[in-house]
């Protein structure tokens, strides 16, 4: 039984440190998107949050408002999608089996059907996100 233990618990050490080294990778990593007549392009980190905002031409400034908001709209749209697919797959290996994990960051995913993959109860008592009422207390 003891070396049973050991061998968990080294598992779970390679695991722990397959995921901080994949976590500290998501850290630096960026996605861009350039619009289609290159005028916009648009960077963005794992959080999905916009870090950089270009103009490489001076096409834009023919634009119309309209198209210029459009176009930067959809290229940091284009972006975040590309970095949640990028996250997903870094992540996606250390998720319980059955488990999508592009589900799961985007809140397509009901907890007490993940906990229930893992064997776990949901805790009785506490609001499901996405569920209008709480489980009954048994």
């Amino acid at each position: 039984m003891p070396e049973q233990v050991e061998q968990a618990l080294a598992r779970l050490r390679t695991q722990m440190a397959e995921f901080a080294q994949a976590n500290a990778s998501l850290e630096s990593a960026t996605e861009e998107a350039v619009s289609k007549d290159r005028a916009v392009s648009a960077k963005v980190n794992a959080k999905g949050e916009l870090v950089e905002l270009k103009f490489p031409t001076q096409k834009y400034r023919q634009m119309a408002p309209a198209e210029l908001s459009s176009a930067i709209k959809d290229v940091i749209e284009r972006a975040r999608n590309q970095m949640s697919a990028h996250v997903a797959q870094t992540l996606g290996r250390f998720a319980p089996e059955g488990v999508n994990m592009a589900d799961a960051m985007n809140g397509r995913i009901d907890p007490t059907q993940m906990m229930g993959k893992l064997d776990l109860p949901f805790p009785m008592g506490t609001d499901v996100p996405g569920r209008s009422e709480r489980p009954e207390a048994g």
